[in-house]
């Protein structure tokens, strides 16, 4: 199980990330760009991931983590329900997402290149 305040940890802990409303939800960014967003209401985070990450990272729990359902999903966007996913899976997933974002150079950052 992820809390809120984990998934903040984490995100913010990524170079250069700012913490954003976006409409209803909390949105993490890196250069102006979303990466992930929580949903209160839903306890739930939405990653922004390729297509064969968003494959490997649902086909490892199902339950936990799934493509949106809509035109979203086939662009990447997966939904990660924080009261079902493992800590390590999420915080692997969130860095994906961020890495898919973020430009090199701040990726090469994060990995100590």
């Amino acid at each position: 199980m992820v809390t809120f305040d984990y998934f903040r940890e984490v995100s913010l802990s990524f170079p250069e990330v700012t913490e954003e409303p976006h409409f209803e939800k909390v949105s993490f960014r890196v250069r102006k760009k979303i990466f992930a967003t929580y949903d209160a209401a839903e306890n739930r985070a939405s990653m922004k991931l390729s297509e064969m990450d968003q494959d490997i990272f649902s086909k490892a729990d199902k339950a936990a983590i799934y493509p949106v359902q809509n035109k979203w999903g086939k662009q990447g966007w997966t939904l990660v329900e924080l009261k079902k996913v493992k800590k390590k899976l999420f915080q692997q997933a969130l860095l994906t997402a961020y890495c898919a974002v973020a430009p090199p150079k701040l990726v090469e950052q994060l990995h100590g290149e």
